[in-house]
């Protein structure tokens, strides 16, 4: 029977080096730091060199005269993964947010489109092309065009309402997994892909209302180990050159 730790492997040379900027937030990184950073997670300077290359022309990293950033697109994700690690709520006063897709006829692609972006945004569909959350974030509503936005209040129990929208038991019972991993983990490249799991469970968190949390909710926790780890790979970022 497979355990936890045989699900996760180590990334890959690209995917270290742009997990390591995404959650440490560095100055640009030199080649050399670069090249270090990648030996401590056991890759060689070689292969780090062509991962970097190969990001820079897909536009993941862009190279300056100091180093070398993240690129536009995973500037805009990390600006994501913060949100879900450094939450920031507001007292709820029991109302939802509620956005209806009130164009129809679209071609799939761009429903899709639309439904990465409002699950992104945190929304859940209610039924089709209706989505709502509790509007206890604070942050801009979502907008586009082909939605008109609401604020409502459900008759239906609320926290019966948000169990139904997300398998909140699931998100638990796999932040307790990933807690337990991380804790029982030694090895650089695995914590590291650890981590990023870690990161990605958390962008998948509904950030509900206290009200609307069940019991001994592990998000707190999820977010604070994830916390700790930032503070490692920042750390290394700021080694001595």
């Amino acid at each position: 029977m497979a355990t936890a730790r045989d699900e996760l492997a180590p990334l890959s040379a690209r995917s270290t080096i742009l997990s390591l900027m995404l959650g440490a937030h560095p100055s640009p990184l030199t080649p050399a730091d670069l090249a270090r950073a990648g030996q401590f997670f056991g890759i060689a300077p070689a292969t780090v060199r062509v991962a970097v290359t190969r990001a820079v022309g897909d536009g993941d990293l862009t190279r300056t005269e100091t180093g070398y950033r993240l690129g536009e697109r995973l500037v805009q994700r990390q600006a994501h993964q913060d949100e879900a690690v450094h939450k920031a709520d507001k007292a709820w006063d029991g109302s939802w947010e509620m956005a209806v897709v009130v164009t129809a006829g679209r071609p799939g692609p761009e429903r899709a489109v639309l439904r990465d972006a409002l699950k992104a945004h945190r929304l859940a569909e209610l039924r089709e092309g209706v989505w709502t959350r509790p509007a206890n974030l604070q942050r801009p509503r979502f907008s586009d065009p082909v939605l008109q936005d609401f604020t409502a209040t459900p008759e239906q129990d609320p926290g019966e309402l948000a169990a139904s929208l997300w398998d909140l038991r699931g998100w638990a019972r796999e932040a307790e997994r990933l807690l337990d991993l991380l804790s029982s983990t030694p090895q650089p490249a695995l914590r590291l892909a650890t981590a990023a799991a870690i990161v990605r469970h958390l962008s998948d968190d509904p950030l509900l209302p206290v009200e609307l949390r069940p019991a001994d909710w592990p998000a707190a926790d999820l977010r604070e180990t994830y916390r700790a780890y930032q503070r490692e790979l920042s750390e290394l970022a700021a080694l001595p050159r």
